[in-house]
């Protein structure tokens, strides 16, 4: 008998989670793939380097995810991106937050767990507040504040009138692959979006692993891919109740990434301890209002960059199109006004290597 043969259903799921994490960990820290980093490059200098990879993982993300899902017969349906009592108005200022948030922070969630490991000591401030924020938003104190808004009985209604159903995969691959083909200067200039091929390909993972390997007619495990607002909160908790409390897909996920960036970081170190930027920019302020904001709009717009613009894409929910919709328009007009405050931080180059 082999050594996963012997396990329990979800200890099988928690050691694929971490591995999964462990290679976007390895592949993000390599690359510096990143949201707001595309967005921020764009607006510094015009580059879309790391754009590009991003329309890359969208694109895999779904292909790889409808696949599979058809293949194993993944009712994606029952992920939380295409249940019908869909708060759009809620989607869409969570997103808003969570835009403005990681452009002051300089990095969303998933991109801070990276900094962090790469020595950003600033950054795992930041995460702190995003896991506090995230969970207090869920299921603390300001959740009692949100409620209102999120499960506001007019918006849900208003919110109604358009069904969060499944956009169409051909109009959704034909419109990426257009915006694609208008950043990618030259056709040999996609070897260098792999990053994208490999995150998104780990998205599709994400969804058999939760989808099949832990399934389970007695006890179903939830059906999840990657995101990392709330379960940065419910790393957390595990830290702090670690006696009370078993380790679930996603808290995997972030030990996996940590520990995959970490190792990468003694490899590429060019990106270790992050970059010294002018005192005035104040960067554990911003990291921590920063931090407040995404904990507070990722719960909201039920997720992050890599929660809705990954693994809702590739659900091809149309609650997920208005939430990354939401955060990128947000980051882009966010990193405009601080572009113009020269409060940028312009650390590293990312140019089109071939």
């Amino acid at each position: 008998m082999s050594y996963l043969e012997a396990l329990e259903s979800y200890q099988v799921v928690n050691v694929f989670a971490f591995m999964i994490g462990l290679i976007y960990g390895l592949v993000a820290q390599k690359t510096q793939f990143c949201f707001s980093g595309a967005i921020k490059d764009f607006v510094l200098t015009k580059s879309t380097r790391r754009a590009a990879s991003v329309l890359t993982a969208i694109i895999t993300a779904i292909i790889t995810s409808q696949i599979l899902a058809h293949m194993y017969e993944i009712d994606l349906a029952k992920s939380i991106y295409l249940q019908s009592d869909i708060n759009y108005f809620s989607i869409l200022l969570g997103g808003g937050l969570f835009g403005t948030g990681m452009m002051l922070a300089d990095g969303c969630s998933s991109r801070h767990l990276v900094k962090f490991s790469q020595g950003d000591l600033y950054s795992l401030v930041t995460i702190i507040f995003i896991a506090v924020f995230g969970y207090m938003s869920a299921k603390g104190i300001l959740a009692i504040g949100l409620e209102p808004i999120i499960k506001n009985e007019w918006l849900l209604g208003v919110s109604a009138w358009f069904p969060n159903q499944s956009l169409s995969i051909y109009i959704m691959i034909g419109l990426l692959l257009g915006a694609l083909w208008k950043i990618v200067p030259r056709f040999k200039n996609l070897i260098s979006c792999m990053d994208g091929v490999f995150v998104g390909l780990l998205i599709g993972c994400a969804w058999y692993v939760t989808g099949v390997l832990g399934f389970d007619d007695f006890e179903p495990l939830a059906l999840e891919a990657l995101s990392f607002v709330f379960p940065s909160g419910k790393t957390l908790e595990y830290l702090m109740f670690f006696s009370g409390s078993t380790l679930s897909f996603s808290v995997s996920v972030v030990f996996g990434i940590i520990i995959g960036a970490f190792f990468m970081s003694f490899f590429n170190k060019k990106y270790r301890f992050g970059c010294v930027i002018s005192q005035k920019n104040n960067k554990q302020r911003n990291g921590i209002i920063g931090g407040m904001l995404m904990g507070v709009g990722g719960i909201m717009a039920m997720g992050c960059t890599i929660g809705q613009g990954l693994s809702g894409m590739s659900t091809l929910a149309f609650s997920s199109f208005l939430a990354i919709t939401s955060i990128m328009l947000s980051a882009y007009f966010t990193a405009k006004y601080m572009d113009k405050k020269d409060a940028l931080p312009n650390c590293f180059s990312f140019d089109w290597s071939i």
